[in-house]
């Protein structure tokens, strides 16, 4: 579980500078499972930060109450609970005046899916539809499962990490049944482990500057098979999809972040400035500073001004998250 998790008191290190708080999962003693659960206000002021921030672990948050804007890299979305929203490792996310807001948070490492390793895959095509609004049927049973996790997890109770495993298998599988745009599962076979490798690859940070050789050669496999077995599963190229990785950090980075477009184009992999300019506009249709004074506007005076206090800062640590 390196750089996964951290026992309590773990001394953190600080993020590059520009970069957004990196959180990993707390484990408690003595059983060091890489799981947590609870309300916002027992998992800690954390889970409600104001501020750009990413994890190293999955969120799962079930929103039952509160007023505001949660923003998931560059996707915002109104608070009209009930809500069930995932936070995949690595995204950056922050709550935007948010009152009154109250739910159950489930955070776990992928480490945790030892029982049912297919639901790596399960929150991958969920991450595709990461914020749902609940009916009342699909409310109540999300909050019960919710219950149930947050009860479980607080006993400790003998045998309690495998019934918490069970538990959210069941809530993936459930959620993924949810009315919503969702992604096909991959073909069976070698193909569709290649392509989940390079999909769980996509998702690390750092990878925005690899090319698809290099991502073959990581994975196994020669460009033209990897080619084939991320067309098959996804219906796109490799290519594409780095480009896409790329951009979006670039994306990242330029809106949260106090980073000059010069170093934000190193950070994604560009030793020249114009070129990098020439294609985040090629994907974005802005150029870098165009787009980050587009997200500068219409946030009640908090660009990124705003933001670099909370980039600075050395935020508390909560019962199930901490800082890395």
């Amino acid at each position: 579980m390196s750089g996964t998790t951290a026992l309590p008191g773990t001394p953190c290190t600080a993020p590059r500078a520009g970069d957004p708080p990196m959180h990993r999962l707390e484990v408690r003693l003595p059983d060091r499972v890489p799981f947590a659960a609870g309300s916002f206000d027992a998992v800690g002021p954390m889970s409600r930060a104001a501020f750009p921030h990413r994890h190293t672990f999955y969120e799962i948050v079930h929103v039952t109450s509160g007023t505001g804007t949660h923003v998931v890299d560059l996707a915002r979305w109104d608070l009209r609970p009930p809500h069930l929203g995932l936070i995949l490792p690595g995204q950056l996310h922050h709550w935007e005046d948010a009152r009154g807001l109250d739910g159950t948070v489930v955070l776990f490492t992928e480490d945790f899916l030892l029982d049912h390793p297919g639901d790596r895959d399960l929150l991958r095509r969920l991450g595709e539809r990461p914020w749902l609004t609940l009916d009342g049927p699909a409310h109540a049973r999300t909050g019960r499962l919710m219950g149930e996790l947050v009860e479980e997890y607080r006993h400790g109770a003998d045998g309690f990490a495998t019934v918490l495993r069970s538990l959210l298998h069941v809530l993936l599988v459930r959620t993924a049944r949810l009315p919503g745009p969702g992604t096909p599962a991959p073909p069976p076979g070698r193909p569709a482990a290649v392509a989940e490798q390079f999909a769980r690859l996509l998702a690390r940070t750092g990878t925005e500057s690899r090319t698809v050789r290099e991502a073959a050669e990581l994975i196994g496999v020669s460009p033209g098979y990897l080619a084939e077995a991320v067309r098959a599963a996804t219906g796109r190229t490799p290519g594409a999809l780095l480009r896409e990785t790329r951009s979006r950090e670039a994306q990242r980075l330029l809106v949260g972040t106090e980073l000059s477009i010069r170093q934000v184009a190193a950070r994604v992999g560009f030793d020249d400035p114009a070129y990098f300019c020439r294609f985040f506009r090629r994907e974005t249709g802005l150029s870098p500073g165009d787009f980050r004074r587009s997200h500068e506007t219409g946030r009640d005076g908090r660009g990124r001004a705003g933001r670099k206090h909370h980039d600075r800062r050395d935020p508390s640590i909560e019962a199930g998250a901490r800082p890395a």
